[in-house]
């Protein structure tokens, strides 16, 4: 569904002659109904490279494939980014507005996006009024209310308890196989990734490229079964050997 070539990535900075290369020759593929996980430590590019697959950022060099034509994207980034005089519903409802889909029509889908992802009853919340966990909720209930073909998640859960992370986890995993959703979710936890992806694309320390593209095996059932913590051993093998470089 999309693919990154030879990307390349350089912000200016009034600290370093030259700016800071984020991104370099980074390349690679995801496949439709794919959910692959964007591993690697922290600023090695990671959020770059999905604002690049998203049409957020220009590439400075290399470029973004989408082979069946640009499908429909959606994005959920690491702060829930909600309007704090809006209520739920509203906010949920706020892609559809702006591509000025019928009210009617706009309200029932953003009404059914927050009961998907078990917000039902709190459409006339208020962000003050949630949970960083519900708040998080609403994010992706925006999300799915444009139906997208492709999901870009970055760092979804990070400033979550383990609980609540688990549990919008499981969530994300049932949304993407009911609705046959491409995901690319950026992750710095070894044990998210190893419990939720099919394929895991371990990055290099600044600036970032692909080190690893470790498929994962099917049998993941638990986030303690013997196939993901298997899974767990690969990835930060792969990880360690990236940091390495």
């Amino acid at each position: 569904m999309i693919g990154l070539r030879g990307v390349a990535k350089r912000f200016d900075s009034v600290r370093r002659e030259g700016g800071v290369e984020a991104l370099h020759d980074l390349s690679f593929t995801v496949a439709e109904k794919e959910f692959v996980s964007l591993l690697g430590p922290s600023g090695c590019g990671k959020s770059t490279a999905l604002r690049i697959a998203a049409g957020l950022l220009a590439p400075d060099a290399g470029h973004v494939d989408y082979p069946g034509g640009r499908p429909e994207i959606g994005f959920v980034f690491q702060e829930p980014t909600l309007m704090p005089w809006a209520d739920a519903l509203t906010n949920a409802r706020l892609p559809l507005d702006l591509k000025q889909v019928p009210r009617d029509e706009a309200r029932s889908r953003a009404a059914n996006a927050l009961a998907r992802v078990g917000l039902k009853g709190f459409e006339r919340a208020y962000p003050r009024e949630l949970s960083g966990g519900m708040k998080m909720r609403v994010s992706i209930a925006r999300a799915l209310a444009a139906r997208p073909q492709l999901l870009l998640l970055d760092e979804p859960f990070a400033a979550l308890d383990e609980i609540t992370r688990n549990a919008l986890g499981d969530d994300l995993l049932r949304l993407w196989r009911e609705d046959g959703l491409t995901v690319l979710f950026v992750t710095h936890s070894v044990s998210e990734s190893s419990y939720l992806s099919q394929r895991v694309l371990v990055m290099t320390p600044r600036p970032g490229r692909i080190a690893a593209d470790i498929a994962l095996p099917p049998a993941r059932d638990s986030r303690l079964s013997p196939a993901t913590i298997e899974a767990q051993r690969a990835i930060s093998d792969a990880l360690n050997g990236a940091m390495a470089t």
